[in-house]
């Protein structure tokens, strides 16, 4: 069957990628959550334990009468239900759909009016003889596969089903021959579903997890309505005139914006050793957005990215499209991804905050007790460490007000809508890299209202992402050499599903504020400026109070407070930066018999070395 996105010539690519990750090994459970026409699926049965699935039911039963048919020659129904229907004569059969709606009689072309009659008869008695208890539902798919393949032989398409030819093709006028599909008896008992991928994920586990999405605004439910209403067989409502379904689900993937959500949370929930990812060049991800979240989601070392050339099926549209764009020759590209899928992602905060703690939460993480029951986050910053915890509670809290509102609308508001207002905001402003007017019109109208969206506008397109107020609370920041890009959209939408995760409060105040909050089954952590690094954030000349020696030393007695009642903390700072050293923050933990660790790794921030460290109760927890 012709099928668009069919991977018959991307099988070998596919089975290279494999043989090189050594996952040639038979037995283990793959998994083709966006199985199609099942040709990947069909690929590995009998090799592999198949899970397919598809939310089209033409693909539901196309993968379930090759995976699960086991040949049991329909020993309920007694007789060759083929032989029947090729010889049954259905001329007066005029009650059904197709020969009402997609024929001649329906005042379409898609089938001529005896077809229409012999599709009709078929589809009608498969149901009359499943809901009789003559057939099964695995013989029920077969019976549809076979009349599918059959159907695609005498069809009056030019490729797909969204529409139908004006004159009749020579083939559509023949007579339809149903017969029976040569299909492999599993020795697995394969699992076929016809659910949303993004639904079934949370519900299945596996080694192998293959992805193969929609990649264009294409709605396979249109393209392909006239079979998929054949397969479904529920005489539904239609509109214009090549009789497409009435309010027909709309998948996600298809949609700039959302499939980006889509491609992120079926990523994150996946609970596959091994992923594979095919996807085209002209796909409605970018190829860095794409990256981004694989990357977040692999553990070192393991992410591949191959980039196969390939000649994908166009339609008559497209085609004319490319022809006045200049770009009919122009080769295309199948893009084809691996990663072996780590257990421990690192989240980052969608602000691009200044100190925050990405390069170190492998050595926070490794320091922290085993269970947390509240995890405070005093100083939060951007909330990098706090949406990395596993806690029964977080809470987040920093004293910058604006930040916290704006945290809270990011984690609370779709990523989708958020895009919608990005857009529709860059087109009002005018919006690009060095604009300083629009960026500057952008501000004053922030300044007025203290929009979080405008916030966040300006601080994707500010120097350095910066947060800086005056002592007026007006937003001041100048106009950067950044703007909102694939990777600012990809923080933006991990951050909203792991606060979704997650049971996160935003608090703003002063740390001192909870002094008497946390207990023993908690855990107090602490990150605040460092003094010798004078951020815009801690000069006390941006709208908020500084940080100094005089903070620095309040800290260290609040810390010494609550670590006399047995509370455990942890501190986050650096032993050299800039050539300082932190010799009176490792006095102050020696005095007091803290625990100080340093970080194995030495990192770079404003091209100058920074080493971490952390200090902790001593002694440590129990990890």
């Amino acid at each position: 069957m012709r099928y668009i996105g069919n991977k018959t010539k991307l099988l070998n690519e596919i089975d290279k990628l494999l043989e090189e990750k050594n996952l040639k090994i038979e037995g283990l459970i793959f998994c083709d959550i966006f199985s199609g026409t099942a040709t990947v699926s069909e690929k590995y049965n009998n090799f592999y334990k198949i899970i397919a699935n598809d939310t089209l039911d033409l693909s539901y039963r196309l993968s379930a009468g090759i995976l699960s048919y086991n040949n049991t020659n329909f020993q309920k129904l007694k007789f060759n239900p083929f032989e029947y229907f090729n010889n049954v004569n259905t001329t007066n059969y005029t009650k059904g759909f197709c020969y009402n709606n997609f024929s001649p009689n329906g005042n379409c072309k898609y089938f001529n009016d005896s077809n229409a009659k012999k599709i009709d008869f078929i589809r009608d008695t498969i149901d009359n003889w499943y809901n009789e208890h003559k057939i099964n539902d695995t013989e029920k798919s077969y019976l549809i596969m076979c009349l599918l393949e059959a159907i695609s032989k005498v069809s009056n398409v030019a490729g797909v089903y969204s529409a139908y030819l004006k004159k009749w093709d020579p083939r559509a006028i023949k007579d339809m021959e149903y017969l029976p599909i040569a299909v492999k008896t599993s020795k697995y008992k394969n699992k076929v579903y016809c659910k949303n991928a993004n639904d079934l994920i949370k519900d299945i586990s596996g080694d192998i997890l293959y992805l193969d999405p929609p990649y264009t605004t294409t709605q396979y439910n249109s393209q392909y309505h006239t079979l998929e209403t054949i397969a479904r067989n529920d005489y539904p409502k239609t509109h214009g005139i090549g009789k497409h379904r009435d309010n027909d689900r709309l998948s996600n993937w298809c949609v700039k914006g959302k499939v980006e959500i889509e491609f992120e949370r079926i990523i994150n929930d996946a609970k596959f050793k091994h992923i594979i990812f095919s996807y085209s060049d002209k796909g409605l991800m970018s190829l860095k957005f794409i990256e981004a979240v694989l990357k977040r989601y692999a553990k070192k070392g393991t992410y591949t990215f191959k980039k196969i050339n390939f000649v994908k099926y166009k339609s008559i549209r497209a085609v004319n499209k490319e022809i006045k764009d200049g770009t009919k020759n122009k080769i295309h590209y199948e893009y084809l991804f691996y990663i072996e899928k780590t257990n421990t992602p690192v989240f980052i905060s969608p602000l691009n905050y200044i100190g925050g703690k990405y390069n170190a939460i492998g050595l926070i993480k490794k320091h922290l007790p085993k269970h947390i029951n509240v995890f405070y986050d005093l100083l939060g910053g951007g909330a990098t460490v706090a949406i990395n915890i596993n806690a029964k509670q977080i809470i987040y809290n920093d004293i910058n007000f604006y930040v916290v509102s704006l945290l809270k609308y990011l984690a609370r508001t779709y990523p989708f809508d958020i895009y919608l207002k990005v857009q529709k905001l860059i087109k009002k402003y005018n919006l690009y890299k060095e604009n300083k007017e629009a960026y500057n019109l952008l501000r004053n109208d922030y300044n007025k209202n203290k929009q979080e969206i405008l916030l966040y506008l300006l601080i994707c397109y500010g120097f350095e992402h910066q947060i800086r107020f005056n002592k007026k609370h007006e937003f001041n920041n100048p106009c950067g050499n950044s703007s909102f890009n694939e990777e600012m959209y990809e923080k933006l939408i991990s951050f909203y599903l792991r606060c979704r995760e997650i049971n996160i409060t935003f608090n703003t105040g002063s740390y001192l504020e909870y002094k008497k909050l946390p207990t023993k089954k908690d855990f107090v952590y602490f990150d605040p400026p460092y003094l010798s690094n004078r951020g815009v954030y801690q000069d006390g000349k941006r709208g908020f109070n500084g940080w100094d020696i005089t903070q620095e030393n309040e800290l260290y007695s609040f810390i010494q407070e609550i670590s006399k009642k047995q509370i455990m903390f942890m501190l986050s700072n650096f032993t050299e930066h800039n050539n300082n050293e932190n010799s009176n923050l490792i006095k102050w933990a020696n005095n007091n018999n803290f625990k100080v660790i340093l970080d194995e790794k030495v990192t770079k921030r404003n091209r100058q070395d920074r080493r971490e460290l952390i200090v902790i109760n001593n002694g440590g927890y129990k990890l």
